[in-house]
């Protein structure tokens, strides 16, 4: 696999794990409105990292990037299932980073 892809698809998740996991007041709002309980930002994001760090040990990284592929995919349709299509563009580029990083490998 590609070293940037991977690196960069790990920071990446990483992020977006963090920022889910804070639970910033737009955050926790986007989970509501969509139906999902309170706490469910904070298990995404620890899902996203955890899928951070598996993508960043070669052994686990396959296994990294599927999980980073469900949860991805299981946004994209919270999002169109809501229609809320703004979200889809940060999304896109996840699901390009995945697909480059599953392609590299």
């Amino acid at each position: 696999m590609s070293c940037c892809a991977s690196r960069t698809d790990s920071t990446g998740s990483h992020a977006r794990g963090l920022f889910n996991a804070i639970g910033t007041p737009a955050t926790q709002s986007d989970f509501a409105r969509w139906g999902y309980p309170r706490w469910w930002g904070r298990f995404t994001g620890g899902l996203e990292m955890m899928s951070a760090v598996l993508i960043a040990l070669p052994v686990s990284r396959i296994v990294g990037l599927a999980l980073g592929a469900v949860i991805i995919a299981a946004a994209v349709l919270t999002v169109l299932r809501h229609r809320e299509f703004t979200h889809l563009v940060p999304l896109s580029v996840f699901v390009a980073v995945i697909a480059l990083a599953e392609i590299s490998f």
